[in-house]
């Protein structure tokens, strides 16, 4: 039986070559594939969130352990899907339309995916109707979305808008984040929950899938 603590420690690390080999091996063992996330790697991430939050890792490390999550993931991603198991939600993420910058918005999806959602990432300068296409067509329950400038700010308001205007705003959950955002903002807007940073936001979406 592989020691499945080096799961844990590489993708702590950002060891992707050893993340994946010893993914491999746990397989062919006949480990499965959800306990393999759910008691290594999600708490893995959530250390390198909680590290993040505290300065002790920075923008580096963070990418390099989502990259060590996201080698695992690719093997076990099929089993997932032919054994019927569930992501913890799916997430359509994306920075609104007029605003190219995605540096934020990549991270956010990177310990999204860490924390068990499936992330649908619609990239950078999204239309309202990109996200709603997500929802409608790919069963988005969560809509994230990211503005770095202030003049592109409102057009997270005309996205809400439009998912309201498309009969879907009931069927989601809408965060916001970005550096000028704010809770106020947030709230003017009608969207249920910011963040003002990553680790934060994978709480928020935990919160929104959690059962009453």
């Amino acid at each position: 039986m592989p020691d499945l603590q080096k799961l844990y420690d590489a993708v702590l690390e950002g060891d992707q070559k050893t993340a994946v080999a010893v993914t491999q091996e746990a397989l062919a063992a006949g480990c499965a594939p959800m306990e393999l996330i759910t008691k290594y790697m999600v708490p893995a991430m959530d250390e390198v969130g909680r590290r993040f939050e505290c300065e002790e890792y920075f923008v580096p490390e963070l990418l390099l352990s989502a990259r060590a999550m996201k080698g695992s993931l690719v093997l076990l991603r099929p089993l997932l899907a032919e054994s019927g198991v569930q992501p913890a939600g799916r997430v359509a993420i994306g920075t609104v339309k007029g605003d190219l910058h995605d540096i934020g918005k990549n991270l956010v999806a990177s310990l999204l995916e860490g924390g068990g959602f499936e992330v649908i990432d619609l990239g950078a300068d999204v239309a309202p109707e990109k996200f709603i296409s997500a929802v409608k067509e790919r069963g988005a329950n969560i809509v994230a979305l990211s503005a770095l400038l202030t003049v592109t700010m409102p057009a997270m308001r005309t996205t809400i808008d439009a998912l309201k205007q498309a009969g879907v705003r009931d069927q989601v959950k809408v965060m916001v984040g970005g550096a000028p955002v704010t809770p106020q903002f947030a709230t003017e807007i009608g969207a249920d929950g910011y963040s003002d940073n990553a680790s934060a936001a994978v709480g928020l979406a935990r919160s929104f899938v959690r059962p009453e």
